[in-house]
């Protein structure tokens, strides 16, 4: 008797172990909300189809899509998390506050590595915080080159030579030297280095920052120097642009600054400054999942936030929206590669830094140098004199780490 009881328990553990693993395996049919900026939304839904009719686990689940950018998801979701996407699209720049605010789910661990060989590094990068992917990359096209007039700027590789280009045709420069994100194409193209090391839970740890140096003195110097020529105008928005001779700025103005130029419309890497290659900052958009209490829903959200950011879908999403991918294979795409923004931004990539994560106090900081900058109060500091002030700034951006 005693070994029939043990056989019938062992069949019952037997089939709870079967039931479990059925279970896992029997997809989900309950709901999930996506954010995507506006002008996706009606793709992402199509996507969404898409997925659930190859995918007949998921076949049955309800997919809301609503329209959030990806610069204000972040806010958004720290502000109500329970409430919020339980997937959504974000600027790289705002990982570590979503990480800290427990708004975003670690990548499933399957899916690290296909993440990592899909896609290119550095937008690997701007998913990981410390040594954990929080985010599948959707995009690599965030950051800002030259546009240039072709029958203005006669050799757009020097600044010195565009400037003075648009100096005789009386024609603009632009270029916002007061953002912190298009001023580091000075400082970190001449060697110097800005960054802050943030630890897993998204906390500022420490700071990297070599700006009172020679090379900082030398990117400085070019600052000034190009904010003394009449042709500079602080902007970085071709919208507002009324006279382009060149201006600095992203692939999401493409079309605009085609239609201002029309047939001069050329684009291309930035030029150097002074002798050196200037740098800055590459920019990516990612998507997050949400943690989930049910482990079948964070399943189904995992699966599809894997497939919206897959190289087929990005390769879609270009097609669509002109989104430029970030997945490898979808870069290599001839309409990608024949286009004049992308192309050239994916020049300008090479010789930038993926933009970390940064305290919102170092955005101020930038701002006010470059205002000093262009107001002329540096134009007649001797090179000991602008050392100190990027001391000043040194020390000054060291301290938020410390906070």
């Amino acid at each position: 008797m005693k070994k029939f009881l043990s056989m019938l328990l062992a069949v019952a553990m037997l089939l709870t172990v079967c039931a479990f693993s059925v279970a896992e395996t029997t997809g989900f049919d309950g709901e999930i909300k996506v954010w995507v900026a506006d002008a996706a939304v009606e793709f992402t839904k199509a996507q969404i189809d898409a997925f659930k009719a190859a995918n007949a686990e998921y076949a049955n689940m309800t997919v809301t899509v609503e329209p959030m950018g990806e610069g204000d998801a972040a806010t958004a979701m720290i502000t109500d998390v329970e409430s919020g996407a339980d997937i959504y699209g974000f600027a790289q720049d705002q990982l570590s506050r979503l990480v800290a605010a427990g708004a975003l789910e670690e990548v499933a661990p399957d899916n690290v590595p296909l993440v990592t060989a899909e896609n290119d590094a550095g937008s690997v990068a701007a998913a990981t915080l410390g040594d954990v992917m929080y985010a599948y990359p959707l995009t690599s096209d965030n950051g800002y080159f030259l546009y240039y007039d072709k029958s203005v700027v006669t050799d757009p590789n020097t600044l010195e030579t565009i400037i003075a280009d648009c100096e005789k045709a009386g024609k603009g420069f632009y270029m916002e030297i007061n953002s912190g994100w298009y001023q580091t194409a000075f400082f970190f193209g001449a060697g110097c280095t800005l960054t802050y090391d943030v630890n897993n839970e998204g906390s500022l740890v420490a700071c990297h920052c070599d700006y009172a140096s020679e090379n900082g003195v030398k990117a400085l110097k070019a600052m000034i120097s190009v904010a003394k020529s009449p042709a500079f105008s602080n902007a970085s928005s071709a919208s507002n642009a009324t006279n382009i001779g060149a201006i600095v700025d992203g692939a999401w103005d493409a079309k605009t600054v085609q239609e201002k130029l029309g047939d001069n419309y050329a684009a291309t890497k930035l030029p150097t400054v002074a002798g050196y290659q200037m740098g800055g900052f590459g920019g990516f958009k990612l998507l997050g999942v949400k943690p989930q209490t049910d482990d079948a829903k964070l399943a189904a959200c995992d699966a599809l936030a894997y497939y919206l950011a897959s190289g087929d879908v990005q390769a879609a999403r270009y097609d669509a929206l002109q989104w430029g991918p970030s997945n490898l294979e979808a870069q290599k795409l001839d309409a990608i590669q024949t286009n004049a923004a992308l192309s050239a931004l994916a020049a300008q990539l090479s010789h930038c830094v993926g933009q970390g994560q940064y305290p919102n106090d170092y955005w101020s900081l930038a701002t006010a140098l470059a205002d000093s900058v262009i107001a002329g109060e540096y134009d007649n500091y001797t090179d000991e004199q602008l050392l100190e002030v990027l001391q000043t700034f040194q020390d000054t951006a060291i301290s938020y780490a410390a906070n």
